[in-house]
């Protein structure tokens, strides 16, 4: 227990070094271009926590949380997935055909919409990613990240032919009945089914880490992958179940974003707001720490809407959030050197 409340004190540390680093240097670069590093700073606070802010922030967070925890789950278990776009179009495509064509009664339908993009998401992984890495050798980062441009044009090709709807002009799906939709708010709450779901799904994670079996091999694993071999874990079934978890996480996300905000399947509308990699870049900065990865998804959350609450005020563009974003990533990788003992 004394090792475990040390080692959160350091990455505690590392964070909030990496953070205060990179807003020094962010401020720097926010001067050269002429503005007020204060002003640029409040106004991306105000702008994710003031008024209608505070409702994107949260929306903006559901599946940036999802994302990053579904690197987490990987990293944690020392594999790289950089196909959370392909598992993410997998099981947003899977929601909405399971939502529009089976015929069952609208809640029904959108619970079944979601265990499809489960299995859609998780077991294309499990069986093809992993399956390469354990019998052909080829790494999981590198066969995620290359199905997961099989899985764009696949899911394109078909939007844009045999699935889309002709009453629109843009290559997209026919759109979801409402009683197949999550509700957006629950009980006039600024809570939608979507945030239930991911606050649960966050929930599980963190005590399966924390407690559970599963979670201290990934953890062993990911620290010694022969050394827990020899101590009786099976990489080979632990590959594919870490895989097929993160993958069914990315594929849950999916579903939530076409159920619970767009309504349709839209070519490219999922992959437009870049949440994999900055989700990916969250779960790096938490150390895939689970609780520090859902608390630096909602950080990046706020951090992208009040950018553009900023670009409205300021005229400054909103990309320099992503500027801010790199640099802490940056500032962490170099805070082992900097800080290097002799």
């Amino acid at each position: 227990m004394i090792a475990a409340a040390l080692d959160t004190k350091s990455r505690l540390a590392a964070i909030l070094f990496s953070i205060a680093a990179a807003v020094a240097l962010g401020g720097l670069v926010v001067g050269l271009t002429g503005a007020n590093p204060i002003s640029v700073y409040l106004e991306i606070a105000k702008g994710a926590v003031l008024g209608r802010g505070l409702d994107e922030t949260l929306a903006r967070s559901v599946p940036l949380v999802g994302m990053a925890l579904a690197a987490a789950i990987a990293l944690r278990a020392g594999l790289v997935n950089l196909g959370g776009d392909g598992q993410m179009l997998i099981g947003g495509l899977a929601a909405a055909l399971v939502a529009l064509y089976l015929p069952v009664p609208g809640v029904a339908r959108a619970v079944l919409a979601l265990a499809a993009a489960i299995c859609a998401g998780g077991t294309l992984y499990r069986r093809l990613a992993a399956v390469l890495q354990l019998s052909l050798g080829i790494p999981f980062l590198i066969a995620s990240l290359l199905f997961s441009y099989i899985a764009r044009g696949l899911t394109s090709y078909l939007v844009r032919y045999p699935l889309r709807d002709p009453a629109t002009g843009m290559p997209e799906t026919y759109r979801v009945a409402s009683g197949a939709r999550l509700p957006a708010h629950i009980f006039d709450l600024p809570v939608s089914m979507a945030m239930v779901i991911m606050a649960v799904v966050a929930v599980v994670i963190v005590v399966n880490d924390r407690s559970g079996v599963n979670g201290f091999e990934w953890r062993m694993t990911g620290l010694n992958a022969r050394f827990a071999q020899y101590s009786g874990v099976n990489l080979s079934r632990q590959t594919q179940r870490v895989a097929f978890l993160s993958g069914a996480l990315a594929g849950l996300v999916g579903a939530l974003l076409i159920l619970g905000q767009q309504y349709r399947f839209t070519d490219g509308a999922l992959l437009a707001p870049g949440y994999t990699w900055s989700g990916l870049m969250a779960a790096v900065l938490a150390m895939a720490s689970p609780i520090a990865t859902i608390v630096t998804s909602v950080f990046f959350a706020a951090l992208q809407v009040g950018g553009f609450s900023m670009e409205r005020a300021l005229g400054l563009p909103a990309v320099l959030t992503w500027v801010l974003q790199a640099l802490i990533i940056l500032c962490l990788a170099a805070r082992p050197i900097l800080f290097r003992k002799r």
